[in-house]
């Protein structure tokens, strides 16, 4: 797991570079995101942005109080069968948008259920994000034997169209997997 150690320092190609996976060895469901925000990258943190609704979502889901530190919300999901990763791995990008993600090179998705072999269900964070960039980088990942695939509302605060409860509705349907 990543720790607040104050975020590294911008790399000099100029080039992003996404956060490790949080899994443990029993993951079930994989939660993909596009890439981090700048928030996360500072912090070292997945969804770091206090306007993020990720942890809200994952309080409603799992009771997991969002006020816990960093280490401990990823413990507790790594305890109920979820992972956390992004699609991306590294990019171009001024901002947090995910409209602005230039030059992407993709994670090893396949390699990540590979090693995981428990994982039955993919969750994408979002549309224009997740899935725009999985269908671009990994499209064979939705066609995998034995593993689902779907979107769910993002959780970013750029994605206000929805409330929190009718987000926590739809993201619901990971806890069937597990």
């Amino acid at each position: 797991m990543t720790g607040g150690s104050g975020g590294p320092a911008p790399p000099e190609d100029g080039r992003r570079r996404s956060l490790p996976p949080v899994a443990g060895p029993d993951a079930r469901v994989l939660i993909l995101g596009s890439f981090p925000s700048e928030q996360s990258l500072e912090k070292e943190e997945y969804y770091a942005n206090p306007r993020n609704q990720f942890w809200h979502i994952m309080e409603a889901l799992f009771s997991i109080d969002p006020a816990l530190p960093y280490g401990e919300r990823c413990a507790a999901l790594v305890d109920r069968g979820v992972a956390l990763w992004d699609v991306v791995a590294s990019c171009r990008r001024a901002g947090s948008s995910d409209a602005a993600i230039r030059d992407a090179a993709a994670n090893d998705i396949e390699g990540f259920l590979a090693r995981h072999r428990r994982v039955r269900h993919i969750a994408l964070n979002g549309t224009t994000g997740a899935e725009a960039q999985l269908r671009r980088h990994n499209p064979g990942i939705f066609s995998l034997p034995g593993i689902s695939v779907a979107t769910y509302p993002s959780t970013s605060p750029a994605h206000a169209r929805l409330t929190l409860a009718e987000k926590v509705a739809a993201w619901e349907e990971i806890c069937g997997f597990l």
